[in-house]
């Protein structure tokens, strides 16, 4: 990869602007005889919980027309398991590592960071707000903008004076407007946003008339999502000043330029991974040809570059 991919959110230096997702990508050194990590972007861990996690009843996979419907349930080793039995490896790898932190209530998030912060090896940390906030009666942190101010607003206060790990927060597309959350997840003390997560969605068994995942809802990801996460991204970024990290059914180095223009200082990739690992490379030299052929010196020169051909498109 040459420096013209070279980039940096929050003050982390990326190697390229492509990331690997959370939850896609296991812990990251599982895939180490597969994929050269040292040369990817980053790797956002598998989501962290405050105790190990089964997860949810088979089956949790579901194939539909140009994407994915999950229902993993957030399958996890847990925190004090990850800092003792992945995080050695992961420090000696040369490529940031963000930790995917998760919780169902506060406290569940700020015992997870407290633990974090007292271990060596990471470069930030992505919280993930769709869960149930169990305290409130099931409503989702992401999907309320108080309840978003809380978690966000505890998890800054619990991460160390230094300020030396940025704060990402992952939004949940489930809302009615992407620009309220973006705002209060801004001014509750994100350093950088990332979105989106999955779409709840439902898939069906005609015959046997029960849903197709165990769980019976799930997340809906891959290609058929990228055209509303490109327009969330947009409206995200209009919104807020601090830096987006986007995501969204990107599979190839002009999604990843898409995601860019739109507003994105960097990408992750994630349901791509399940059929190709390296993708995450591959997509950065895709990304780096794109580059290359319109003669453009920097990925950063892409940032937020969308121009509109009518003022009536803009967002109020």
């Amino acid at each position: 990869m040459s420096s013209r991919l070279a980039t940096s959110v929050c003050g982390v230096p990326l190697r390229t602007p492509v990331l690997a997702a959370s939850g896609t990508f296991a812990y990251g050194v599982e895939l180490a005889e597969v994929v050269d990590l040292a040369s990817l972007g980053g790797i956002v861990t598998k989501g962290l919980s405050r105790e190990p996690m089964d997860g949810n009843p088979a089956p949790r996979l579901f194939e539909t027309e140009s994407g994915m419907i999950n229902s993993v349930g957030l399958q996890n080793i847990g925190v004090h398991a990850f800092v003792s039995g992945k995080l050695p490896a992961l420090r000696a790898i040369p490529t940031p590592v963000f930790a995917n932190v998760f919780g169902y209530t506060v406290e569940d998030y700020v015992e997870v960071i407290r633990v974090l912060e007292d271990a060596d090896g990471l470069a930030g940390y992505e919280l993930n707000v769709s869960c149930p906030n169990t305290k409130h009666g099931g409503v989702v942190f992401g999907v309320d903008p108080i309840l978003l101010s809380e978690v966000v607003n505890a998890v800054r206060a619990a991460i160390s004076h230094t300020g030396r790990r940025p704060l990402i927060v992952k939004l949940s597309p489930n809302v009615t407007r992407i620009e309220t959350v973006a705002r209060a997840a801004a001014e509750a003390g994100a350093d950088a946003l990332s979105l989106i997560n999955t779409f709840m969605a439902l898939a069906i068994d005609s015959r046997a008339r029960r849903p197709r995942l165990g769980q019976g809802f799930g997340g809906l990801s891959g290609p058929a999502i990228k055209p509303i996460a490109l327009r969330m991204v947009y409206e995200a970024a209009q919104a807020v000043k601090i830096p987006i990290i986007g995501l969204g059914g990107i599979a190839c180095g002009t999604d990843a330029a898409e995601f860019m223009i739109a507003g994105a200082s960097a990408v992750e990739v994630g349901t791509v991974n399940f059929w190709d690992p390296q993708s995450p490379l591959r997509i950065a030299r895709e990304l780096e040809a794109f580059l290359q052929r319109e003669k453009i010196a920097q990925a950063a020169d892409l940032v937020g570059t969308l121009r509109f051909q009518t003022a009536r498109f803009q967002k109020d």
